[in-house]
């Protein structure tokens, strides 16, 4: 199967590489089919790409890799609708906004991307923490992980996602320069 993307150009995926969003994500909810895309020339994001809308792009993160206190509760609903049989089958993302002064970049620690790695099957989990922010600031956290790690990128000291989708070289030289604006 091919996909276009604002980003990547046109790339070829297996039907197996999709995740599967059955309530869409937030603000997005008509979007049900994504794959986690791996820019080999990007060091710390990965991107969560609509397969059916080309401009809808999301850059993620593992929340590890910034706060390594993070392990929110899943509700039991929530382990229910991702039919997960334990709360370490999945995969946990966060989506990063990323302004036009990067240093203001800020991650959704309320809300994550939870996937069923086996399944395939993700959902946008609202936490009922109150103490979690939608708009945590990031940047010095990552930067002070570079600093303390400086021969590694970023992307290398997460676990093993799983789920992502390596970009082919072929489309990384065609590949549009990012609207990090959104």
């Amino acid at each position: 199967m091919r996909i276009q993307t604002s980003r990547f150009g046109l790339i070829d995926i297996k039907d197996t590489d999709l995740v599967e969003f059955p309530e869409g994500v937030l603000g997005f909810g008509q979007l049900r089919k994504f794959i986690l895309l791996d820019d080999p020339n990007d060091e710390i994001f990965a991107w969560l790409q609509s397969c059916e809308e080309p401009g809808i792009a999301f850059p993620v993160l593992e929340p590890e890799l910034f706060d390594s206190a993070y392990n929110p509760n899943l509700t039991k609903s929530d382990l229910m609708a991702l039919e997960l049989q334990s709360d370490k089958a999945y995969r946990m993302f966060t989506i990063i906004t990323i302004p036009k002064d990067p240093t203001q970049m800020t991650a959704n620690m309320k809300a994550p991307i939870i996937v069923n790695v086996e399944l395939r099957r993700a959902r946008q989990c609202v936490l009922q923490d109150n103490q979690l922010a939608i708009r945590e600031p990031i940047f010095s956290k990552l930067q002070q992980r570079v600093v303390q790690n400086p021969q590694l990128p970023i992307k290398s000291q997460a676990l093993d996602w799983g789920v992502a989708v390596r970009v082919p070289e072929a489309a990384d030289a065609d590949a549009k320069e990012p609207d990090l604006s959104r």
